[in-house]
């Protein structure tokens, strides 16, 4: 069987430091380790408008955002088919036949979707669109027979409904559907990197993000401003690692070599985090080492962005080239898929023979 990533993002924004050390990063380590036979990077713009219907334009002009940070983070159109959903028709017609196999209970029971509801305050008044969303990414998911979906573990629950919903439809109509395999961040503060000031994940809403796409004293002005321990209030005091930013983003972040470059009185983070926490380092000493490291980071995914921005038909074109062969690929398991249902009645010689011999005899 051959081994195929399917993955993507809503183009509501920007893209983070959360999407980088979360997804994109893997992506790119993933695409050139030459293990998988094919990669279909999605830009999710029909299921962002599941929460955005009232707000097309949002989605429209975020879709050449994604695909810059993208492209500026290494993804190669080469290697990786970058494709945006809603040209891909026979997703949609995929998510119509798999709603018969998934109750309301069961979606009510999704984890991640009562959450997600709860975020957006949708308690009373959830969209249809919205509250069925696993069950289009479930389409997604089996529409290129993907055997990988890299995901953080708060959408674990998705992958397992997708994977009830293939065992479904495999048990009713034969083995048509590939049952997908998670695969999660290998490092765990990766899979949720809070929001600069804290909270407990970065939100556009919230203007707390890095973007990969900030300017370097961006970059600088939001690392000095992050929350770190309050009651670390003197350089003498000793301070507290949980729930500081700083030292969550350097758990990401920092390597060995980087204490070489920028910090050589330390080895690694361990021996910072133990000065830390006897007392005796400042708040900002080790911001600005956190500066240091993200600027190393970010440099060449800026400096790639600037070039790409130079010719933004290219980025359209690379969109609809993918788009024509993710449609390829739908449409061979679509055709598959019906065939299974035997509702391919126009492909379906024997039917229309044994229907005639019916009515002849």
């Amino acid at each position: 069987m051959s081994k195929i990533i399917l993955t993507g993002d809503r183009p509501t924004g920007r893209l983070h430091l959360g999407h980088y050390v979360g997804s994109l990063k893997r992506r790119v380590e993933l695409q050139n380790s030459g293990e998988y036979d094919k990669i279909f990077i999605m830009i999710a713009d029909a299921q962002a408008l599941t929460d955005n219907a009232d707000n097309p334009d949002k989605v429209r002009e975020n879709i050449i955002e994604v695909a810059l940070d993208y492209l500026s983070c290494g993804l190669d159109p080469a290697k990786s088919t970058l494709f945006i959903q809603s040209q891909i028709p026979e997703l949609t017609e995929l998510s119509f036949y798999y709603m018969n196999l998934v109750t309301v209970s069961r979606l009510q029971r999704n984890p991640t979707v009562k959450s997600e509801i709860q975020m957006r305050n949708f308690e009373t008044s959830i969209p249809v669109g919205f509250f069925t969303y696993p069950i289009s990414q479930a389409a997604d998911i089996t529409a290129f027979k993907a055997t990988t979906v890299p995901v953080g573990e708060d959408q674990l629950p998705m992958i397992e409904q997708t994977r009830e919903i293939v065992r479904k439809f495999n048990s009713v109509y034969g083995e048509a559907l590939v049952e997908p395999d998670a695969l999660i961040p290998q490092n765990s503060v990766c899979s949720r990197l809070p929001g600069t000031d804290g909270k407990a994940k970065m939100s556009k809403s919230l203007g707390n993000c890095i973007y990969l796409s900030d300017t370097e004293e961006e970059v600088r002005q939001k690392v000095f401003s992050m929350y770190t321990d309050p009651n670390h209030i003197k350089v003498s005091d000793p301070g507290s690692l949980e729930g500081n930013t700083v030292f969550i983003y350097l758990d990401a972040f920092a390597t060995d070599e980087h204490f070489v470059e920028f910090l050589p009185e330390y080895k690694n983070l361990d021996e910072l985090k133990a000065h830390y926490q006897r007392g005796g380092l400042g708040d900002m000493k080790v911001k600005r080492f956190l500066d240091a490291v993200l600027q190393k980071e970010l440099a060449p995914i800026r400096a790639r962005r600037k070039e790409l921005e130079q010719d933004i038909p290219a980025i359209y074109e690379i969109l609809r080239k993918g788009s024509e062969v993710a449609k390829q690929e739908a449409a061979q398991t679509l055709q598959e898929v019906k065939e299974a249902m035997r509702i391919n009645y126009f492909d379906d010689a024997e039917l229309i023979q044994a229907q005639q011999l019916k009515f002849n005899s």
